[in-house]
């Protein structure tokens, strides 16, 4: 019943503060005899308030006091409570957090006694100490009383912060080992003739075999059995060690008067459940070698001899170490884990999922698989990381550089924080279970028990949803890292760069200059650096990646230069060794051809782009200019406004190069881009807009140099050719026409020097020299070509065109679109030449004749001397020229009526033309395959030689180089050479239809 305010005692507000949930109940059972000697001390109090349940801690205390056996015995237990400090706080805290180890000492009230013997942080009890404390057992039953007594005075440390988990969990195995032991004994006692016929190992298996038990956990054990001597029969040693076995079994998992121990569980033995419960050594290793799945050879890493036996013990585990540390040479090794894994997640009840604290998405389970799944791969090569225990194991990973540190650090702190937590649920009843409670008296004496004192429900949410969220988060990015399959399937020779097999090994990987590439693998793994260790991880399986291009050599040549340039960067190596596809991506962008690592060498923080997912996708350019822009805005200078555009420019050509590649190679994570026609899109896109900020930026420049913030004219710039219609390739020069119209009020010759003053310092500033790839314009496509003015005014635009315009120019003007300046001047434009590009009558014969003449004479012409024409891919036969020219006459006889024709992308004209029924769908698809691939090609040569090109190399690597890149394999540019002259004599067959015959 609730005391109304006004009545309420002052001890009752004083068992409030010091944190009773229920003071009327505790003030009741301070007044109880049984603490008649001790009640008003205040002492008892202030210790009962520091537990994690204060109302359990004093009910056990009063239940305690109640069972001893005589008032002497009372005092004695209560005198030294309050006299004792190290007594109060450890039976205290046992009571207030353990309503299973009150129960015991209202049983056994003369166990207390165990707590007053007071142990420094430093001194814990081992194996032989606890055995001590089992010593005189006689029966299951004195065993489980004694192991309750051991079990409080462990319990005691652990609460009272004597021991941290990991130490609480060490003698937990420790106690379960002494408790092996006695319980064999007491097995070999009841049938010394079994024991006198064999040897019996005991070895301990998971958390028990690790050095980190729980409180309430199955202890999974492997029995191993031998004849004692030769005189006995191994079936009848079998026999009797398999008698003796189960007896241990029964001793420690059946139910007495005083309860159970735990579970003693052998279902992971080979075959399980159906298979024999002991085995000799031998039968042991026969079963590993031919029949073991890859997770029995998980668990084996924890395997640790306990009781009987231990010399046979130590045999059975050296015996079976080889065997655990080739298992990540099994096939499909990784993947087996990484899908057991999924199924320990998928079988888990959807009521119990989000409180599942040990198998769920964030739990325990996530922690210690990630660390044995990498103990696994990397361990077999360093020995280092051979640990049964998860935290010493994660240590032994961060030492190695095999996980980063602060990876590591928040791993170690999400799995302490779970266990303290199972630990506190299970000690509560000790019985076994893994789900955090949902009753609020529970939480609340957990959330104290862990020291959330304040709001200690909240906090307890709090804190284990952001540690369970970070073992999540860094499990995923573990345990699927691509790097490990891909270790795994290295020789133990290569995972640890062996210097004696490597030179051979590099001659069979396709490397021509062996002793270079050692002399770059010595310089890059020198040492006992972080740095070096990371790259003993990384660089095995580079090799194979860098392998796997046309020019090894190069690949890790490119590989050294910029881990020397971003060595000392925290984040390049961690980045390489960590996130999703980074490395694999870093591997093919070096390897294949010169531009991409170019453009890294000079900005190689671009190197984090690899490992973002959204990192290789094209930026929009809105976004592009706005950086450029404000990149110019802060430079001192045009020139300096310029050198920040071009840094841009080249951070995204590098993005552009490295999707592009990767799209084409593909990788573990990517596959090959299966369509070809999005990929050139994306990179003419990218490239074009790109280009479209640059100018934007240059002209920001010049104009912010040389009059401030506004132009006396307003100033546009026109993109032509394969600017205009979004199709620049990496090497290509920006067509383009630059217009201008007097703003008012201002003279219109004053406005012309302006607006030529503008063009001639754009670019000057553009032809700075620079390493980085030349963008130059051309403005050869203005009326009157290299001879007219450079730029006009759209009433002399109007006026050229209403007058001289000739074909070729309205042709020309198909691809014409605004890429900067006055949007306005520039849809004003647009608007000017519509009606010459898509005139409303189309365009006659002798307009038609005049254009093949022209096409006619650049094939004739401009194809250079000694170049197979057939393999330009601009000009020769089925080329782009070819497919351009065909699909721009389309546009000029019907863009008029045919909207779609109305694009400035020659794709997307083709496209619109077949669904104008102007050609049939084999003409369009035979066309589109065409450009696609001579774009592709062109793309290709940039990426592989650093320089445009029309034509295929000469160089034999460079040649297999932009095979690859075309998705052949090693060895076959010849195929390449021969599918693309059969794909552009196709093609050339329809244009000598639709362009040079009469079906336009």
């Amino acid at each position: 019943m609730t005391v109304p305010s006004g009545r309420r005692s002052s001890t009752f507000t004083r068992l409030l503060r010091y944190g009773f949930v229920d003071p009327s109940h505790a003030e009741k059972l301070l007044g109880e005899d049984a603490l008649a000697a001790v009640r008003s001390d205040p002492v008892l109090l202030d210790a009962l308030g520091a537990a994690a349940d204060p109302d359990l801690a004093l009910l056990g205390l009063v239940r305690l006091a109640e069972a001893q056996p005589d008032a002497e015995a009372r005092r004695t237990l209560l005198t030294t409570l309050v006299s004792a400090k190290p007594l109060r706080d450890r039976l205290l805290g046992v009571l207030g957090a353990s309503e299973a180890l009150a129960d015991h000492l209202a049983r056994h009230p003369g166990d207390w006694k165990t707590l007053v013997t007071y142990e420094s942080s430093d001194l814990h009890p081992d194996v032989a100490e606890f055995e001590r404390g089992l010593a005189d057992v006689t029966d299951p039953v004195s065993l489980r009383v004694a192991y309750r007594r051991c079990l409080l005075s462990l319990a005691a440390r652990d609460v009272t912060g004597t021991t941290d988990v990991s130490e609480t969990a060490a003698e937990l195995a420790d106690l379960a080992t002494a408790t092996l032991r006695t319980a064999l004994r007491l097995a070999q006692e009841a049938a010394p003739e079994d024991a006198a016929a064999c040897r019996l190992a005991v070895i301990a298996m998971g958390k028990c075999g690790g050095h980190e038990l729980n409180y309430v956990s199955d202890v999974d054990v492997i029995y191993v059995g031998e004849p004692a001597h030769d005189g006995v029969d191994e079936g009848e040693a079998i026999r009797a060690a398999t008698r003796l076995a189960a007896h241990l079994m029964r001793i420690c998992s059946e139910t007495t008067v005083e309860g159970t121990i735990w579970p003693v569980d052998a279902n992971l033995r080979p075959e399980g459940r159906n298979g024999p419960l002991v085995r000799t050594l031998s039968s042991h290793l026969a079963y590993y070698h031919r029949w073991a799945k890859t997770w029995e050879f998980q668990a084996l890493l924890k395997a640790r001899p306990v009781a009987g036996d231990l010399a046979l013990g130590q045999e059975y585990v050296e015996a079976l170490a080889p065997l655990v540390w080739q298992a990540s040479e099994r096939e499909n090794f990784v993947t087996d884990t990484q899908r057991m894994r999924r199924r320990v997640i998928d079988a888990i009840p959807a009521a119990e999922a989000e409180r599942e604290l040990k198998l769920g998405p964030g739990g325990l389970r996530d922690v210690e698989f990630a660390v044995q799944l990498l103990q696994l791969v990397h361990g077999r090569t360093d020995t280092n990381l051979r640990s049964p225990t998860t935290l010493a194991a994660l240590a032994e990973l961060a030492d190695g550089g095999y996980i980063g540190r602060t990876d590591a650090f928040q791993l170690d702190e999400a799995y302490r924080f779970l266990r303290s937590l199972e630990h506190r649920i299970q000690l509560f009843k000790l019985r076994r279970t893994h789900l955090v409670p949902e009753d609020e008296a529970d939480l609340r004496r957990l959330g104290r028990s862990l020291g959330l004192r304040t709001e200690p429900i909240a906090s307890l949410l709090k804190e284990w949803k952001r540690h369970s969220g970070a073992a999540r988060r860094i499990h995923e990015k573990l345990f699927y890292r691509p790097l490990l399959d891909a270790v795994a399937h290295l020789a133990p020779g290569e995972a640890g760069l062996s210097p004696a097999a490597a030179r051979d090994r590099l001659v069979a990987l396709g490397y021509a200059d062996p002793a270079a590439a050692l002399r770059h693998l010595e310089a890059l793994t020198n040492g006992v650096s972080r740095r070096a260790a990371i790259q003993r991880t990384l660089l095995p399986v580079l090799l194979a990646w860098f392998a796997d291009s046309a020019d090894p050599d190069a690949g890790l040549l490119n590989f050294r230069k910029v881990s020397d340039a971003l060595g000392k960067t925290p984040w390049y190596l961690r980045l390489l060794r960590d996130e999703g596809a980074a490395a694999e991506n870093l591997a093919r962008v070096l390897s294949a051809g010169r531009l991409a690592p170019d453009l890294l060498l000079r900005a190689p923080e671009a190197v984090a782009l690899l490992g973002d997912p959204a990192g290789l996708d094209p930026r929009p350019r809105a976004q592009l200019e706005q950086e450029i822009l404000a990149a110019v805005g802060r430079a001192e200078t045009p020139e300096a406004g310029v050198v920040a555009a071009r840094g841009v420019r080249r951070r995204e050509l590098f993005r552009t190069a490295a999707a592009d590649l990767i799209g084409s190679y593909g990788t573990e994570d990517t596959p090959a881009e299966e369509d070809h026609g999005a990929l050139v899109d994306r990179v003419g896109s990218a490239v074009s807009d790109l280009t479209a900020a640059t100018l934007a930026g240059t002209l920001r420049a010049v104009v912010r140099a040389g009059w401030g913030e506004e132009l006396p004219t307003r100033f546009a710039v026109i993109g032509m050719g394969r600017f205009g219609g979004h199709e620049l390739a990496y090497g290509s020069d920006a067509d383009v026409l630059f217009v201008h119209a007097p703003r008012e009020g201002v003279d219109e010759a004053e406005a012309a020097r302006a607006a030529n003053a503008v063009v001639a310092e754009m670019r000057r500033l553009l032809q700075l020299p620079s390493a980085d790839p030349p963008l130059l314009i051309d403005t050869d496509l203005r009326p009157e070509g290299r001879n007219g003015p450079l730029v006009r005014t759209v009433s002399s635009y109007a006026a050229y065109y209403r007058r001289w315009s000739q074909t070729w120019e309205a042709q020309a003007l198909l691809r014409a679109e605004p890429v900067a300046g006055d949007t306005g001047l520039g849809r004003a434009f647009t608007e000017l030449i519509d009606p010459l590009r898509y005139p409303a009558e189309g365009i006659g014969e002798e307009a038609v004749r005049e254009i093949r003449r022209l096409k006619a004479r650049m094939e004739a012409e401009r194809v250079p001397r000694g170049q197979d024409p057939n393999l330009h891919t601009k000009l020769g036969r089925g080329g782009l020229s070819d497919v351009e020219w065909t699909v721009q006459l389309l546009q000029l006889r019907h863009g008029h009526h045919e909207p779609g024709l109305r694009t400035t992308r020659t794709r997307e004209a083709l496209a619109a033309a077949f669904e104008a029924d102007l050609l049939d769908q084999e003409q369009a698809r035979i066309l589109d395959e065409a450009w696609v691939l001579a774009a592709r090609v062109r793309n290709a040569v940039m990426l592989v030689r650093g320089r445009a090109g029309d034509t295929f190399p000469s160089d034999t690597r460079e040649l297999g180089a932009v095979s690859r890149y075309l998705g052949y394999e090693a060895g076959h540019a010849g195929d390449m050479l021969e599918d693309y002259r059969r794909t552009t004599r196709r093609a050339r067959g329809v244009v000598e239809e639709l362009f040079y015959g009469a079906a336009l």
